[in-house]
């Protein structure tokens, strides 16, 4: 009586198939987007590293241009007395 029904509720070969190609585009594309995501991580870790060391760099630079300034400053001064 209701064999027309089912017919007309389930699903085609051509709509399972379409299904499972759409599933696995979509498992390939999340398993991309993971491999994305660890990138990116990876690249703020090193992002976070090469910054630190600018910093280290920019205040050994300013330490050294310091210790300079105060020896020239003694050279003078003990030249002059």
């Amino acid at each position: 009586m209701f064999k027309w029904l089912s017919w007309f509720i389930s699903p085609s070969k051509k709509d399972v198939m379409e299904n499972i190609d759409i599933y696995s585009k979509f498992l390939e594309l999340e398993e991309k987007y993971n491999g994305l995501l660890l990138d990116v991580k990876r690249l703020e870790e090193e992002n976070i590293e090469t910054s630190n060391c600018l910093y280290e760099l920019s205040n050994s630079i300013d330490a050294v241009d310091a210790r300079i300034d105060i020896l020239t400053a003694e050279k003078w001064m003990n030249k002059d007395v």
